[in-house]
């Protein structure tokens, strides 16, 4: 038999076949490491040598079979996968060259060829084909006729032929669809080429169910419009189950890449023809699917994705990207970690920019409820409540006047927002783990270094920004530009108030990444993906507390920021400032404005990272290191739990190989039962 694998100086295997793209993306485990986790999980030592038992490896190395009543048999066949010496034990070296084979872009053929090549001859033989396939669940809810035409086409007329690999891979393929047409036949036993619906739907949640998502599952009698299934509708709907992805290429094409645009049949039906051979019959199926599921005849992308198969290869790329995401950002030259951080910065200043503009007005109020004193003398009282604020500024000001202040807002927002947004993103891509995960506390220590580092632009914008926004106030005043402002204060005044920001802005960060973080999660689908709407919601509920519970240092700052007019109280420094409020006002004093500043912040960072998150799914460039959040274009694969359950043991090419076994059922069928047999009732005696 043909070497799968080739040794490589490292002291590594590393499939022939394997790309040098796929081979960097998944990091090559060390021999040592290998052994090391081989000798965690192997329990069975023999002449010196540690050995991996079939349960060693399926249920507790890969975690697969973990019931206490598991099939001990579908343990054993799946294990032989690994065993090519068939002697019912894995070694170390059996053990590596599977970790390499399975970086191959034919890994899962591969692996199927193993699967039946029971004796490890090269070949698969006919004897070797049947005791796997009576195996399966698949024979044993509706038993595939080893003796039909199919069968002696591959294996000959006495089925004595050995199929070496390559030829295999053609007849695993052709298999799927001929046990289908077998079960076909069965269930129309008069010959006519027709079978019920509920012949139908037997074969389908059978046969079939590995290409059935629950939407399909819950229509599958009602696609017949209640007449009996012909032959080529059976064979039409499964050619349209096995190429939906192939369908939804056909829908962006008619909808010129729109994935929310409605597709009539007759568009659908001209762009098919245009980019392959789905015929009629098929595009009949989808849109009548589509109708009983949506209710309507019109086909958006939503509709497909409910229809579409989970395939293995969208788990085996899923995890390609992980891997590639959090294996060696740090490796990347300088240049591209530079463009990156460019890349974003520039996103994140059209994001502030846009979150700005739509909560100026309520900025703007918030401001000048919290500079109204109540403490220095008396007829200063000029707003009731916020409310009563945004309507004289409406009456006296204008509509202009609840934008007074924007233009210096907008040209230090974008900046700010900006720095904000890269500098989180980038502590969370250096804290984040190997396995993709991070800490609490590294998310609030990025999120601080974000409020921290947006001071240097914060404090000079805001400074400018408030002397105008309260300007309106001062009846008969002279007219006041944020050019002026600059030149009064002077670069040292424009950082009046610092520390009250870096007191308000750190903590507000800490609070609210996190916080959005987490709402995006618990927001988001069942396979993990966020749509816009629950972006700007979970945006939004991260601005609650943040704003909050930091007005009290937003009061102090305000205060410390805003020219004090004649026989007002004036302070020199944050703790002078907070103890003059405290002995003048009260301690409700620090807590003006906090409504109008988390219906401010909340709405304004909801917009912001929508907008930020959008942009990053419109215009995502891939720089080779993490992902930033969000960036999603479609909702991410649902993997199997485990996958989804990291284990830390999985090195390597071990990383994908719970999908790519798994794909031994979602592409060709072959399901293994899970339990061990019911033993039958004792005789009476």
């Amino acid at each position: 038999m043909e070497s799968l694998v080739k040794y490589t100086k490292e002291g590594i295997f590393t499939h022939a076949a394997c790309s040098a793209e796929d081979t960097g993306r998944l990091k090559r485990a060390g021999t040592d490491k290998l052994l090391s986790i081989f000798e965690q999980y192997a329990s069975l030592e023999k002449d010196g040598q540690k050995y991996m038992t079939p349960t060693d490896f399926i249920r507790n190395f890969l975690g697969w079979f973990k019931e206490d009543n598991f099939n001990p048999e579908s343990v054993k066949l799946l294990a032989g996968i690994i065993d090519t010496s068939k002697d019912g034990l894995i070694s170390f070296p059996e053990f590596q060259a599977f970790e390499g084979q399975l970086c191959a872009p034919d890994a899962l053929y591969h692996t199927a060829f193993q699967l039946f090549d029971a004796r490890g001859s090269g070949a698969v033989s006919f004897e070797e084909f049947k005791e796997v396939i009576t195996h399966t669940t698949l024979h044993q809810q509706i038993e595939f006729d080893c003796d039909s035409d199919f069968v002696k086409l591959y294996f000959g007329k006495d089925r004595k032929r050995l199929i070496p690999y390559h030829e295999f891979s053609q007849f695993i393929h052709d298999f799927r669809e001929e046990h289908a047409v077998q079960a076909f036949k069965r269930y129309d036993k008069t010959g006519t080429g027709f079978i019920t619906p509920v012949g139908f739907n037997s074969i389908m949640m059978t046969i079939k169910q590995h290409l059935l998502t629950p939407q399909v599952k819950d229509n599958l009698v009602a696609v017949a419009d209640g007449q009996n299934v012909s032959f080529p509708f059976f064979m039409a709907f499964n050619s349209l189950l096995n190429n939906m992805e192939l369908i939804k290429r056909i829908y962006l094409q008619a909808s010129n890449g729109s994935r929310t645009a409605e597709v009539t049949k007759e568009e659908f039906l001209q762009s098919a023809q245009m980019m392959s051979q789905i015929t009629p019959l098929e595009v009949d199926i989808l849109f009548k699917l589509s109708g009983l599921i949506q209710q309507t005849n019109r086909l958006v992308y939503a509709d497909l994705q409910a229809m579409a198969p989970e395939q293995y290869m969208k788990q085996v790329t899923k995890k390609y990207t992980d891997i590639k995401a959090v294996e060696s950002p740090d490796q990347r030259g300088a240049l591209i970690q530079v463009l990156e951080s460019v890349y974003r910065f520039s996103l994140g200043s059209v994001a502030g920019a846009v979150g700005a503009t739509a909560v100026y007005p309520i900025d703007l109020v918030k401001t000048r409820m919290q500079n109204q004193r109540t403490g220095s003398f008396i007829g200063e009282l000029m707003y009731k409540n916020s409310f009563d604020c945004f309507k004289k500024v409406m009456r006296f000001e204008g509509f202009s006047g609840l934008y007074r202040g924007l233009i210096p807002q907008l040209v230090g927002v974008a900046p700010e927002k900006a720095i904000k947004l890269t500098v989180n993103d980038l502590v969370r891509d250096k804290l984040t783990s190997k396995q993709g995960t991070i800490p609490i506390w590294a998310e609030v220590l990025a999120g601080g270094c974000a409020g921290g580092s947006q001071v240097v632009f914060t404090n000079p914008l805001e400074i400018v920004k408030i002397r105008l926004q309260v300007a309106g106030e001062i009846a008969g005043g002279r007219s006041i530009s944020a050019i002026g402002v600059i030149k009064d204060l002077g670069f040292m005044g424009l950082y009046k108030g610092a520390r009250a920001c870096f007191l308000r802005d750190i903590p507000f960060s800490c609070i609210y990444f996190p916080v959005y973080a987490h709402s995006k999660q618990l927001l988001a689908d069942e396979n993990g993906y966020n749509a816009p709407y629950t972006l700007l919601v979970a945006g939004a509920i991260g601005g609650v507390p943040a704003a909050s519970l930091t007005t009290p240092a937003d009061v102090i700052k305000t205060r410390l920021q805003v020219a004090a007019r004649a026989g007002q109280t004036t302070y020199t420094g944050v703790f002078d400032a907070a103890r003059k409020i405290y002995s003048e006002e009260g301690m409700k004093a620090f807590w003006k404005g906090a409504p109008a500043r988390v219906f401010r912040s909340s709405p304004q960072f909801g917009v912001t990272l929508l907008t930020y998150e959008l942009l990053q799914r419109v215009f995502y460039v891939d720089f080779g290191g993490l992902r930033p959040a969000g960036s999603e274009t479609s909702a991410p694969l649902s993997l199997t739990e485990a996958v989804k359950q990291e284990n830390p043991a999985h090195v390597g090419g071990y990383r994908v190989a719970v999908p790519i076994l798994e794909g031994l059922e979602t592409k060709f069928g072959l399901a293994f039962p899970r339990h061990a047999p019911t033993p039958a009732p004792a005789a009476a005696s």
